[in-house]
């Protein structure tokens, strides 16, 4: 074997050997080789466990800090973090805009003050961190290399993720700022800072998740994440990037939604088609071509009725997202469709992986799926339906284009009338909602914050402006406007601005002030 294992021998509780591949008949296609259906690694879970995280920030960054260090004390191996919508908009918890939603759905984080108080006691170096984070990632990220040479990191050795993916926010979810093509222009800067400072950091998660949670089918969520991958892929190109380096740290981010081998065979079609598209863009690397994944399961599958139900349903979508074979996952506590997950759902949600990769024997084979007639059929049957929509969507001029003109976003639209439509008419059944209904008192914990949360920022914002070097900020605020007019890269600008105490805020007003705001 040319990969390491986990243990010496891998056998089912009856004492039978377990092989670290089956072949199927007619099956050519071995894991770890392109185009990668069967897995991106050789020996996948038998070598190494997925990386096991909890989405998890609220509050401040001193709440977040005692929730991260409960999940590292109970077996996580990566943190993912979550932001208040404020910050991932661009305002300081004192803008106006900011009222009442200041660590409501994430963290609130206004300067590099915050970002020491977030990650208290636990070495950048040592940690994979995930930020979910996108019009405002390259200032998250200033923070975060800020914050890991004030520690003494070696930057090389630094590892995470920003999901960075703007265009899906357009098509999706909401949270931009800027036009596309300025924002465009600040995702190729970070790639091109990172490819040179942070090489083992994975400078966008191009993410099909939120793409899912708007209302589409699963074809469609690989379609269009692959579309805007697509179209990263040719803004860098179009930088002078060499695609053999910039491409090798790009990653995905997919739901795992109900339908269970429908959700295990996008995966697996995923990487195949991902392999395909940047093959035929140039790559000549193999490392390049695969197709590397975080996977969440789907918070707009949990019901407020009868919540205990989400632990099976959160159950089934993880298994479906190992069986197609996940670097990264995270579980959603079943608590989710009532409140921010409590301390007790959110272990729960830890233990479910952690028995599937213990405990199940799942983790024993590479790509136990495989060779499934019906498994086999559908990933080809996925793949085929998205490719269509891709030739679609290069036909109207790429992923920009078809959002700037609405096509994606009335295509989910479409996608999730229907499904609603279908659970309303009881044509599709969720137990609990619409069938198998019964009369309960909802006695689950609820998990608030307190509304008292901005005027604590607000305060540290205050001090913050009182003690620090408020010329020298504008200094470096300054040269950003020059920095960005004249189209070069602002990233080691910003590191240093955030280095010196500018806020988040003040950052994406100097921007917003050259770009303006997108208005869709």
């Amino acid at each position: 074997m040319a990969h390491k294992e986990r243990k010496e021998q891998f056998q089912t509780d009856s004492g039978i050997n377990i092989e670290a591949n089956y072949e199927a008949v007619n099956m050519n296609e071995k894991p770890g080789a392109f185009p990668f259906t069967r897995g991106v690694h050789e020996g996948m879970y038998r070598s190494r466990l997925w990386t096991m995280r909890q989405y998890a920030g609220f509050s401040t960054a001193e709440a977040s800090n005692e929730r991260y260090h409960y999940l590292l004390k109970n077996g996580v191996s990566g943190l993912s973090v979550a932001f208040d919508l404020p910050t991932q908009i661009g305002y300081d918890s004192d803008h106006e805009l900011s009222e009442g939603e200041v660590g409501k759905v994430g963290v609130a984080i206004d300067s590099i003050k915050d970002m020491e108080t977030l990650f208290k006691g636990i070495q950048l170096q040592n940690v994979s961190t995930s930020m979910t984070i996108n019009a405002t990632g390259f200032i998250l990220l200033s923070f975060y290399v800020a914050l890991a040479r004030r520690q003494g990191a070696d930057l090389s050795k630094i590892s995470g993720t920003i999901q960075n993916d703007i265009l899906k926010e357009y098509a999706a979810r909401g949270t931009y700022i800027y036009p596309p093509q300025p924002s465009m222009k600040i995702i190729t800067d970070i790639f091109e800072y990172c490819s040179k400072e942070l090489p083992k950091w994975n400078t966008i998660s191009i993410s099909g998740y939120h793409i899912r949670e708007a209302g589409s089918t699963a074809v469609q969520e690989l379609a269009f994440t692959l579309a805007n991958g697509k179209a990263y892929l040719l803004a860098a190109l179009e930088k002078g990037l060499d695609i053999n380096v910039f491409a090798k740290r790009l990653s995905f981010f997919f739901n795992a939604h109900n339908n269970f081998f429908e959700e295990a065979a996008k995966f697996r079609a995923a990487r195949r088609m991902w392999a395909k598209m940047v093959k035929s863009l140039g790559a000549t690397e193999e490392r390049a071509m695969k197709l590397r994944f975080h996977t969440q399961t789907g918070g707009s599958t949990l019901t407020a009725q009868q919540p205990m139900n989400n632990i099976v349903r959160v159950s089934l979508q993880a298994l479906s997202a190992v069986l197609g074979g996940t670097q990264s996952l995270h579980t959603n506590g079943f608590d989710e469709a009532l409140s921010l997950p409590t301390e007790s759902a959110a272990k729960l949600a830890l233990r479910t992986q952690q028995i599937i990769a213990h405990e199940s024997g799942v983790t024993d084979t590479v790509d136990p799926l495989a060779g499934s007639f019906f498994v086999e059929n559908l990933t080809n049957e996925i793949e085929a339906k998205a490719w269509e929509y891709i030739e679609k969507i290069d036909a109207m001029g790429g992923a920009v284009k078809a959002i700037e003109e609405g096509y994606i976003q009335e295509e989910i639209a479409r996608s999730a009338y229907d499904y609603q439509k279908n659970i309303e008419s009881a044509e599709k059944m969720i137990v609990g909602v619409n069938s198998f209904e019964e009369e309960e008192q909802n006695d689950t914990p609820i998990f608030r914050v307190d509304d008292s949360i901005r005027k604590v920022q607000i305060e540290k914002l205050k001090a913050l402006k009182s003690e620090r070097d408020n010329e020298k900020v504008q200094a470096y605020l300054k040269t950003l406007d020059q920095k960005a007019k004249a189209g070069e890269n602002i990233m080691p600008t910003v590191i240093e601005a955030v280095d010196n105490y500018a806020t988040l805020g003040e950052i994406s007003d100097c921007l917003r002030a050259i770009h303006g705001e997108y208005i869709a």
